[in-house]
């Protein structure tokens, strides 16, 4: 069959006209920089919370980014640690985080109902699946998120996790039974669309190309037009703008890939029998989830390269029949890549950096409930003067020391698949 032009995601929604490019001047009380999930769930706030003249750009169509080809996981968390938030900043700071994302997760759903959302939900929760067999990864992670974070997550033992997940490759799990997933490209449409009819103007196709202070305003520039704002709020995660050289070089742009199969149609039976997302317990890992056309979705890896469709699709599929040999030989119909933003510290960098300049970006590779979270801290600050912000200052604009930063990272995702790979040997299995 014919590759799509992006993802299956793009694949599977309905055809429908950009909105207008910006092509005159405009004046705003908040300029978006940025049509992703971070982006779209700051302006959504800011409407909710009664502001007017919000205006939001996006350089090509919503969701374009990694918001429209991400795994679809909906959990609360970040890329960085529960444990490292605890060392980093003491239980109540950490704790006050972490329930933002679990909060996120709430309001996501009340979001998707409130505004009839039509993005494919699957409420049977994730399953955190141990690749190893010594289960005290699973025994710490599950006592620290019960004791420190007031997170019940459920042990699934070998016999269960194996009724649910066809595969000897795993040993035990846990299970997150309020988290869930969807389609990430139909609920950036439609959080775009609720912003829209808030009063929110949205801009497709419309790059902001430069960005300078003007007294206490800020003027933000596109190839055919211009939006004058009190504040300007950039949000454009691992696709820079390079409107300000220390938010660009505070990040490294990550690729991440998945693809979908053929319709499994009775297969998905030999593979799952569960609709819940899954994920396992190696750095290096992989994620997958069943999809409402009984095609199964599978993700995985890191790279600082953005590969076409077709290496995606051999890497993943080798990686894929590790876990379901039985699934050998079926067709993939879907392969891309996505470029996320990470930073250093692998915590999202969220707050004001200026007067009237304000920054959510690097929620790295779990970012659906983070984004969530960092659009309503930033329109609680802009509407009302919240200043929880500032919660998120431990983990500011350090240099993603660029292009040494690449080369680093590339050699830590190596490392750390060679230890995934070392441990299970240690067990007597292959990686």
């Amino acid at each position: 069959m014919s590759r799509p032009p992006v993802s299956y995601y793009r694949a599977t929604v309905t055809e429908r006209a950009p909105t207008p490019t910006l092509n005159s001047h405009e004046e705003a009380s908040v300029c978006v920089v940025g049509g992703g999930f971070a982006g779209l769930n700051t302006a959504l706030g800011l409407a909710e919370r009664g502001m007017r003249n919000i205006v939001l750009l996006e350089a090509n169509e919503i969701g374009h980014g990694a918001s429209g080809r991400n795994g679809g996981f909906v959990f609360g968390g970040y890329s960085r640690g529960e444990d490292a938030l605890l060392r980093e900043l003491g239980p109540e700071r950490a704790r006050a985080l972490y329930r933002g994302t679990t909060a996120a997760v709430s309001l996501i759903r009340r979001r998707i109902d409130q505004y009839g959302i039509d993005c494919d939900v699957n409420d049977a929760g994730v399953i955190w699946a141990n690749w190893f067999r010594d289960q005290d990864i699973l025994r710490r992670r599950q006592s620290l998120l019960e004791e420190h974070y007031g997170e019940h997550w459920e042990w699934l033992p070998r016999h269960e996790l194996r009724r649910r997940i066809r595969t000897t490759r795993y040993h035990d799990g846990l299970f997150e039974r309020h988290a869930f997933h969807f389609h990430p490209l139909k609920y950036a449409r439609g959080i775009a669309d609720a912003a829209s009819r808030g009063g929110v103007t949205i801009r497709e196709r419309s790059p902001a190309r430069g960005l300078r202070r003007e007294g206490e305003q800020w003027r933000v520039q596109t190839p055919s037009g211009e939006v004058l704002a009190e504040n300007v709020v950039l949000a454009c995660g691992g696709y820079l703008a390079r409107l300000q050289r220390r938010v660009d070089a505070a990040v490294l742009p990550i690729a991440t890939y998945v693809m979908v199969t053929e319709p499994l149609g009775s297969r998905m039976s030999e593979v799952l029998s569960t609709n819940a997302a899954v994920y396992d317990t190696r750095f290096a890992f992989d994620y997958y989830r069943p999809l409402a056309d009984t095609r199964l979705l599978w993700g995985g890896r890191i790279s600082v390269l953005d590969r076409s469709p077709e290496a995606v699709k051999r890497l993943l599929y080798r990686d894929l029949l590790k876990v379901f040999p039985q699934l050998k030989g079926v067709r993939i119909d879907y392969a891309w890549s996505g470029l996320m933003s990470y930073a250093r510290h692998q915590m999202p960098q969220i707050g004001q950096i200026d007067d009237g300049l304000w920054l959510a970006q690097a929620f790295g590779g779990h970012g659906i409930a983070p984004t969530t979270f960092a659009g309503e801290v930033l329109a609680s600050a802009l509407a009302e003067g919240d200043m929880r912000w500032r919660e998120f200052a431990d983990y500011g604009l350090v240099s993603a020391m660029k292009p040494a930063g690449f080369v680093g990272a590339q050699l830590s995702y190596w490392w750390a698949e060679f230890k995934d790979a070392w441990n299970s040997e240690r067990e007597g299995r292959d990686a």
